[in-house]
């Protein structure tokens, strides 16, 4: 018979909660959010005529994403990941994906077919993201 102490310290491989996958994916998602952020802010300028985003979306979105970037950071860095701060992430991950691909769809930009190219490549990569994070939420 096993003593309770033994019980307690010793967990089968297969109840033990991992939460690799979901730190990876906010991670992943602090980098590529955060250098999107900051690149628009810096390079607004050399961007608005390539990509046909006027300065006045880049500037805004910089700003939002380099903030979003912190806050996910903050997520990412807690020692116990709050399920209901994952789940905000990950809708804010999937509404920004959809939004993509609708801004495309229906021209609201009016960017360049190079633009729309990186529009939608974006929505793409963060709903990748967004999926990571969702399988990664359900490990825990």
């Amino acid at each position: 018979m096993m003593s309770s102490s033994n019980a307690s310290t010793v967990r089968p491989a297969d109840t033990a909660r991992s939460d690799r996958l979901l730190r990876f994916a906010l991670l992943a998602d602090v980098v590529l959010t955060g250098a999107n952020g900051l690149g628009y802010l810096a390079l607004a300028t050399v961007l608005d005529p390539s990509l046909g985003v006027d300065r006045s979306v880049l500037y805004p979105v910089g700003v939002f994403l380099t903030g979003y970037a912190l806050w996910l950071l903050t997520v990412a860095r807690r020692e116990t990941i709050g399920r209901g701060a994952v789940t905000v992430v990950i809708a804010l991950n999937t509404a920004w994906a959809a939004a993509g691909v609708a801004a495309v769809a229906v021209d609201a930009l009016t960017a360049t077919a190079a633009g729309n190219v990186w529009i939608v490549f974006q929505a793409l990569v963060v709903g990748a993201i967004a999926v990571l994070q969702y399988a990664g939420l359900r490990r825990l």
